[in-house]
């Protein structure tokens, strides 16, 4: 046990450290290109985090045939959802409690409400779309292309809109390291991309050991293995972004901590919600179709206060993230 104890502080240390050296590229990167913060926080670090995350649906829909592999695709493809827009803001809510705690930042958002707002209007049209129109649409895949294009779309208005750039005043960690030997200011960007691709493997594996590690201590205390299945294991596949963001949020970079969480809740509502209308009898309910309510509610009651508001407050996320809590003890209460 206490090896394993070890093995798991072992691993949310290097995916903490991973998340800081991804987020310093991504600035890096996105600074060098000249990109908006809304590009490099809802697409470049959203998608650059979401992609491998999503080869786990596609191997089980694909290439793990049948009834067992298609509920493990679909348990996957909302998972990710869901978990970004309840612990993911739960957590972004509680750095920014933490940080005006220890007086390093106040107890507001600095970010831009309709780079914010743009994207969760996105993803509640998109998965409402994916959930409820499946059920009064015989032909399936005309709604999943519908959520490719709207996703096309997306790309297209988040590039042309208006927004700030990277604020950027730290060096690239590999000019750090590297710089007094090699001449690494002539290929920074090139660098940048090497570091954050570096980053973004660390974080995966150390992910995936942590949760290993976590299934091996759960069995050993005798926890039920299907609640394992559905409440902790689907946390591992998101812990890179939810600490990319809670890494930009104490930093006080809010704009690129929210947009990685909010881009990804795009991303995440369209291409693999597609695959999975495609390739399986997508028939959400029970559990499934909690979790997805709960993700488009939490994300409705935050695009609420912006239009009401005209701004969001922490306490806001911290209430909708809470929802995770709710989804867990539902799930308890039959064992």
């Amino acid at each position: 046990m206490t090896a394993d104890i070890f093995l798991l502080l072992f691993n949310l240390m290097l995916i903490l450290l991973s998340a800081e050296i991804f987020t310093n590229g991504v600035e890096v990167f996105g600074k060098k290109l000249s990109l908006s913060q809304a590009v490099t926080g809802s697409i470049l670090a959203a998608v650059g985090t979401a992609l491998p995350e999503t080869i786990l649906p596609l191997v089980a829909i694909l290439l793990h045939k049948g009834e067992a592999g298609h509920s493990i695709g679909i348990g996957a493809i909302l998972g990710a959802p869901f978990m970004l827009s309840t612990l993911a803001f739960l957590l972004i809510g509680l750095t920014v409690l933490s940080g005006y705690i220890s007086k390093r930042r106040a107890f507001v958002f600095e970010a831009e409400i309709p780079t914010i707002k743009r994207d969760l209007i996105f993803f509640l049209i998109m998965y409402s779309s994916g959930i409820f129109l499946p059920m009064l649409i015989k032909q399936h895949i005309v709604v999943a292309f519908l959520l490719v294009f709207c996703y096309i779309a997306y790309l297209y208005v988040t590039f042309k809109s208006e927004s700030g750039g990277i604020l950027h005043e730290e060096k690239l960690y590999f000019d750090k390291i590297f710089g007094k030997v090699l001449p690494i200011k002539r290929f920074e960007t090139l660098l940048s991309v090497a570091q954050v691709l570096l980053a973004l493997f660390i974080m995966i594996e150390c992910a995936h050991g942590f949760v290993s590690t976590l299934e091996h201590v759960s069995l050993k205390i005798g926890f039920d293995p299907l609640l394992f299945a559905l409440l902790i294991a689907p946390v591992a596949t998101e812990l890179p972004e939810k600490f990319n963001s809670v890494t930009w949020t104490f930093k006080g970079r809010d704009t690129l901590a929210m947009g990685n969480v909010t881009g990804a809740m795009v991303f995440q509502s369209t291409f693999p919600v597609s695959v999975g209308i495609i390739f399986t009898d997508w028939n959400i309910t029970g559990y499934a179709l909690l979790s997805a309510s709960l993700a488009i509610l939490s994300g409705a009651i935050i695009l609420g206060e912006i239009f009401i508001r005209k701004k969001f407050s922490p306490l806001t996320f911290i209430f909708s993230g809470s929802f995770y809590l709710i989804y867990a003890l539902i799930i308890i209460k039959p064992f």
